[in-house]
């Protein structure tokens, strides 16, 4: 099997951009949506446009070098963050990087989201960790991404956000939002004493299950 691809990349893209606004996960033009086209392109959100009036010839095609294939406007500053995930793996269709507040405390404390439900292991493969820090928009930021994705769908950004991976922009906006939730909630069980991890042989079980739908 070749690398997974994304059939009609534009147009979710731009509906899955939206959307990571209209549920809070982003604030005015933050974050970034990427697709991975049939012809191995990458179809990524534009630099600094507002999500609210973002079109789709707003969006922008580039190579695996990163270099603009078409379109008017400049790619996202953190293309080279999308391009490493889609190099290193090759069941990735569509990467997000967003802001969620929730989630975002844990990257600003450097701590990880502990697995405590059932469904963020299936969806999201375990515990979320927290990269190492590098500067916005640089390679490094890419490089420590990928360190902490090989097994999981999502990695927290030290000191700026998170990034999820998937097959497709919907399946990758369904990860960003079921960490932000169970970030939450941890924070809440926290205050209440302490979240409880899920037993290891439940976890590794769930483990398998994400496994199986992230390479299928």
């Amino acid at each position: 099997m070749g690398a997974r691809s994304v059939e009609d990349a534009h147009n979710a893209v731009l509906a899955t951009a939206k959307e990571l606004l209209a549920k809070g996960l982003v604030e005015g033009t933050a974050g970034n949506v990427s697709a991975r086209m049939p012809d191995g392109n990458i179809c990524i959100t534009p630099s600094s446009v507002d999500y609210r009036t973002m079109a789709l010839e707003d969006l922008v095609v580039i190579d695996t070098s990163g270099e603009v294939v078409t379109g008017t406007r400049s790619p996202s500053s953190e293309k080279s963050l999308h391009l490493a995930c889609y190099e290193a793996f090759e069941e990735v269709g569509s990467v997000i990087h967003s802001h969620p507040v929730h989630a975002t405390v844990f990257a600003v404390a450097r701590l990880p989201i502990p697995a405590c439900i059932d469904e963020f292991t299936v969806y999201v493969g375990g515990e979320v960790a927290v990269t190492e820090y590098a500067p916005s928009g640089t390679h490094d930021v890419g490089k420590a991404a990928v360190a902490c994705l090989a097994d999981r769908g999502a990695a927290l950004l030290a000191n700026h956000g998170m990034v999820a991976v998937g097959k497709d922009p919907a399946d990758v906006l369904h990860v960003t939002a079921c960490v932000e939730r169970t970030a939450e909630i941890v924070l809440g069980a926290i205050a209440l004493g302490g979240a409880v991890p899920l037993p290891e042989k439940v976890n590794r079980n769930f483990k398998g299950v994400y496994e199986y739908l992230r390479n299928n």
